[in-house]
């Protein structure tokens, strides 16, 4: 972790407050790495965090057998790993009605109609989950007051430059240096 700042004291500080907030978020082992600016001179305040590798996507067939019963128009989902379905309730009752889906069990769940194209349903999704963490985290430690901001995240890495003023091209500049780093490992 880099946190670099004109002032000495300012960098502690937010060095402090950023391990504060990634430890109530139970962020610290999901980061590889960070990098922050903070110019007290200049309203400005650069963040760019790599994430860790994550597993890949869940879809609905990895985790349920599917089986559509033509003569009762009724498709069957039998739930294989329970992990998944407060996800899978909650992604299905999205796109149906709560009436529509009926759970005589835990682990059984029917829907009226060939509901077979749901196997390729994203259930979770770890990558996006942990990204929404970040930003969680990001928008925690940023300054209050600073409300314009851009976004330059890359495939593993969640980048911000935050200001209350306009964003100067320096800014930019330094956030892609920030970012190039991280993803060269420097």
């Amino acid at each position: 972790m880099l946190v670099e700042c004109y002032d000495e004291k300012g960098a502690e500080v937010y060095e402090i407050i950023i391990k504060q907030i990634f430890q109530d978020l139970v962020l610290g082992t999901a980061v590889d790495d960070l990098k922050a600016f903070v110019n007290p001179d200049d309203p400005v305040f650069i963040l760019a965090i790599k994430m860790k590798k994550t597993s890949t996507v869940v879809e609905f067939k990895d985790v349920a057998t599917f089986t559509y019963v033509k003569e009762n128009d009724i498709t069957s989902i039998f739930i294989e790993d329970e992990n998944y379905l407060p996800n899978i309730l909650k992604r299905l009752w999205r796109m149906f009605s709560r009436d529509e889906i009926y759970q005589p069990n835990r682990f059984t769940i029917e829907i009226s109609g060939n509901q077979m194209n749901l196997e390729t349903l994203i259930i979770d999704d770890p990558k996006s989950n942990l990204q929404r963490r970040i930003y969680d985290a990001i928008f925690r430690i940023l300054p209050e007051g600073f409300k314009i901001i851009k976004d330059m995240s890359t495939k593993d890495i969640v980048a911000v430059v935050a200001t209350d003023e306009l964003i100067m091209d320096a800014w930019i500049e330094k956030a892609n240096v920030y970012i190039s780093e991280l993803e060269n490992g420097m």
